[in-house]
């Protein structure tokens, strides 16, 4: 990567431009490749002051937004974002400089680095330590349990205060005896990603000690994993919403609320919600991008109305047992222990889907009414045949 040749810059800046100049709030100056040459630069003149000089936390997550697309979504990266190559325009934008340095990070990278944070957030140390292998920070030859525990014990504690508290400096600071104990290696490519989201997260935390680029990255990673047709990550979500067999819902709650946190139409100052938006997790759950969940959300819910269905025959032919004024000699059913989880499963779906923490009375039969419409038009679209949808 060198910086000598300047018109190899202003071919990036011209690539980075088509990339990100269209986000919201980015800005990226033309470059006139036509009057430049190998030893001098022509381009757009920007005037404005260093991020780091101005007290701007929606820049800051502009940036993060900007580097997420920019890591995650096409590979072609700012590989020099210092302070000095990030500025605020004085019509509050953020503006790139500095093509000289970029990096390119392959698909297989991309999609190993999400799934690498989905297993972090997660605490899935054992899946932590095969991604790292992927990654090339480890040898194939690792011993993964021994490195799995190693794993527990640095991000155990860090990763319990839950996933807007990890501190992406304190990960790395913790990890040190660790990358040494196993010798870890460190690809150039490794290097420069983890440099650029450190800018962000040190030029934030001068003005906020409390800020977290993990925190305000990890609702794009949620919504890529969710939505992505990527089958890496598809096999990655399948894995983590199946532990050995069993259906991990509230890992699909926690994946489905930290979505609703991106933007990713416009990028703003974040306003906290405890709420849950209702009507995004119905739209995205019906669109195409949520196929891949749509299949998931209807399997699951499937089994639970047959448990509820069950339940039901075993309540009445209780009842209608005990009110006989004989000994009845009629078997009654019972439920096995994984009909009565997927009987609980339906009953976190529907508070899930429909929104119903904070809803009393008419309003949370109308919320059912409506997941249950819901529910039918998904199996609908899916091809389910219209006896099934009856027997529901």
């Amino acid at each position: 990567m060198q910086e000598m040749d300047y018109r190899k810059e202003a071919e990036n800046g011209i690539r980075f431009r088509e990339l990100y100049g269209g986000l919201p709030d980015v800005f990226v100056p033309r470059m006139y490749i036509d009057k430049s040459t190998n030893k001098v630069l022509l381009m757009e003149w920007v005037k404005g002051q260093k991020l780091s000089e101005v007290n701007d936390l929606h820049l800051v997550n502009v940036g993060v937004y900007c580097s997420f697309n920019q890591l995650l979504e096409y590979g072609f990266y700012h590989a020099d974002p210092h302070p000095g190559n990030l500025l605020r325009t004085y019509d509050g934008k953020l503006a790139y400089l500095d093509f000289g340095m970029m990096g390119e990070f392959k698909q297989e990278l991309r999609d190993g680095f999400i799934v690498t944070c989905l297993h972090l957030v997660n605490r899935e140390f054992d899946a932590l330590a095969r991604d790292f292998i992927t990654l090339g920070l480890l040898p194939p030859t690792a011993e993964k349990e021994a490195v799995a525990k190693a794993l527990t014990g640095v991000f155990e504690n860090a990763v319990s205060k839950g996933v807007n508290n990890i501190s992406f400096g304190d990960l790395l600071g913790n990890l040190g005896f660790t990358m040494y104990k196993f010798k870890f290696r460190i690809p150039s490519y490794f290097a420069l990603v983890i440099r650029s989201l450190a800018v962000l997260e040190g030029i934030a935390i001068s003005f906020n000690p409390d800020y977290k680029v993990l925190g305000n990255t990890y609702p794009w990673i949620a919504q890529k994993v969710l939505t992505d047709s990527s089958p890496k990550l598809k096999s990655s979500l399948q894995a983590l919403l199946y532990e050995e067999g069993i259906f991990r819902i509230d890992r699909l709650e926690s994946l489905l609320t930290e979505s609703l946190r991106a933007r990713t139409d416009r990028v703003e100052k974040r306003v906290v919600d405890s709420g849950v938006d209702t009507n995004k997790i119905l739209y995205f759950t019906l669109s195409l991008k949520g196929s891949f969940v749509q299949d998931i959300l209807i399997k699951e819910t499937v089994k639970g109305l047959d448990a509820l269905w069950l339940a039901t025959i075993y309540s009445l032919t209780s009842t209608a047992a005990g009110n006989l004024p004989f000994p009845a000699s009629m078997s009654v059913i019972s439920m096995t222990e994984e009909e009565i989880t997927n009987l609980r499963n339906l009953h976190r779906l529907a508070l899930l889907i429909s929104g119903l923490e904070n809803i009393e009375g008419p309003r949370r039969v109308r919320s059912l009414l409506h997941y249950h419409h819901v529910l039918c038009m998904s199996m609908y679209i899916q091809g389910y045949h219209k006896h099934e949808l009856l027997r529901y």
